[in-house]
């Protein structure tokens, strides 16, 4: 005997991918709020009056080692002007290079100074040691694929990866 049900409907085309992507987006923006509190704390013990903007372009600084303005603000994703007023703050604070461009003596190359380097070592090395003990409190079935899915997750960002052979990585 056959029961008289009416015939289900099907989801609307992309409604199970909208409610995994909200669930992904969700996920993403809790974790991202973890990093965030991690980065402060780590920035905070070591240099109270640099801004996360502001350490953002010095490890972007040390990753490119010297570059022009224009550079930086590309990869900071902001404007020039913008870039120019958080390197003139970083220049004020000693962390910092600016020096005329040998190639073009029109333009100016930015790097950082010996303390810049050292404050972005310094918190990087703090700000790891605080996610690996994020990490290590994860059960170990629920890490397998985070390396893969944040890499990915980076790669779509557009965001340089981080070359194994050079610490600290382009990262903050």
């Amino acid at each position: 005997m056959s029961e008289n049900r009416p015939a289900a409907t099907p989801p609307a085309p992309g409604a199970e991918g909208a409610d995994e992507l909200d669930a992904i987006v969700g996920a993403v923006l809790v974790s991202s709020r973890v990093l965030v509190a991690v980065s402060a704390r780590s920035l905070a013990d070591v240099e109270e009056s640099l801004t996360l903007t502001q350490f953002r372009a010095l490890v972007v600084l040390s990753g490119l080692r010297e570059t022009r303005l224009s550079t930086l603000a590309e990869r900071l994703g902001v404007g020039p002007s913008s870039a120019l007023r958080t390197v003139d703050r970083l220049l004020a604070a000693g962390l910092v290079t600016r020096q005329e461009d040998a190639r073009d003596r029109r333009a100016v190359v930015l790097g950082l100074t010996d303390r810049g380097r050292e404050v972005v070592d310094t918190v990087t090395d703090r700000r790891r040691a605080a996610i690996a003990e994020v990490v290590r409190r994860m059960p170990a079935e629920r890490r397998t694929g985070l390396v893969a899915a944040l890499t990915a997750f980076a790669e779509a960002a557009h965001e340089p990866l981080p070359d194994p052979a050079r610490e600290p990585a382009d990262s903050w």
